[in-house]
């Protein structure tokens, strides 16, 4: 009797969780927007992250995250991508510091003035315009590969305000070898960063991850529409940034800095990881095994706790 019982109370749970399943995937296909939105909301919720927005003296509108308490961590998403790029990693980080995650002017949700200086000096020196309204002076940065970038130019301009960098496949650096996706650009002019329609962005996430992770069609295309609304914008972004060295600006730079890289990026050159070294002589570099270009991610919870290592180093 007993054993009856517990077979027909198994049953009955696979029955709940294929209709919760069934009902999961329904929500995700005949309502991808709502799905989307639902799942941004879980991702920040999780992360401890609440959505904010400031506009500046000059009419400038910055939409970011931010949450947690300590020291202040800005952290600077790449080309492309946005704020909520950093929500996995944001979750073991918010514990500790105040982490603040801007859409950089140009992208997503802040600002898109069309005419603007989208070089790294410009855009540092809004984030610090931002930072200041924020009622932050002495900050940590974090950056990937474009937000890299501008994290070294704004340690270059303010440097005593700047106690540490953490760099995921920074860009900037172009004496180093040339990535695939540089020699892709060269010898057909074809940029896989930049995309105009549904099928370029789902064929992105083999460019800059090396195991993308599984997410159903009708988010991606969702999430794709950003991008597509925003490709001449970006296009003259990337022209723009394609030619611009922080290698000069950096060098001897003694501000303690934590260098990471995927062994596997294709849009960056892992060897660009000793350039910097070699130019930052407070640096230490990471190399991760079978990740891209987006250690943050791909592997959040290690990338993670090798920054909190570094913090704690510090």
């Amino acid at each position: 009797m007993a054993s009856r019982i517990v077979k027909r109370i198994g049953i009955y749970l696979i029955l709940v969780v294929v209709i919760i399943v069934a009902a999961a995937i329904g929500f995700v296909y005949l309502a991808p927007e709502s799905a989307t939105k639902a799942f941004l909301s879980l991702e920040r919720k999780q992360a401890g992250l609440e959505r904010k927005e400031i506009d500046l003296p000059d009419g400038t509108r910055y939409v970011y995250l931010e949450g947690g308490q300590g020291e202040p961590l800005m952290m600077l998403h790449g080309f492309g991508a946005n704020k909520d790029g950093f929500d996995r990693v944001a979750k073991y980080l918010t514990p500790k510091y105040r982490v603040i995650i801007p859409d950089h002017i140009g992208f997503a949700e802040s600002s898109h003035p069309p005419d603007a200086d989208y070089l790294s000096k410009a855009q540092a020196e809004r984030l610090h315009i931002l930072a200041n309204a924020l009622g932050i002076k002495d900050i940590h940065l974090a950056g990937s590969s474009m937000g890299g970038q501008i994290a070294l130019a704004y340690a270059a301009l303010y440097t005593p305000e700047v106690k540490s960098l953490w760099l995921l496949d920074t860009a900037g650096v172009w004496s180093a070898p040339a990535s695939e996706l540089r020699k892709r650009i060269e010898e057909t002019g074809q940029n896989p960063l930049l995309v105009r329609t549904e099928d370029e962005f789902a064929g992105l996430f083999p460019w800059v991850m090396a195991e993308p992770p599984f997410i159903p069609r009708p988010i991606m295309n969702v999430i794709a529409q950003e991008r597509i609304q925003n490709f001449e914008l970006e296009k003259r972004i990337f022209d723009q940034i394609a030619g611009d060295s922080i290698e000069d600006r950096i060098k001897g730079m003694t501000t303690p800095t934590l260098i990471v890289w995927g062994d596997k990026d294709r849009t960056l050159n892992v060897a660009t990881a000793e350039i910097l070294h070699s130019l930052m002589p407070r640096s230490q570099v990471i190399i991760q095994q079978n990740i891209g270009h987006l250690p943050h991610l791909e592997a959040p919870e290690r990338t993670a706790n090798d920054y909190l290592k570094f913090r704690a180093g510090l």
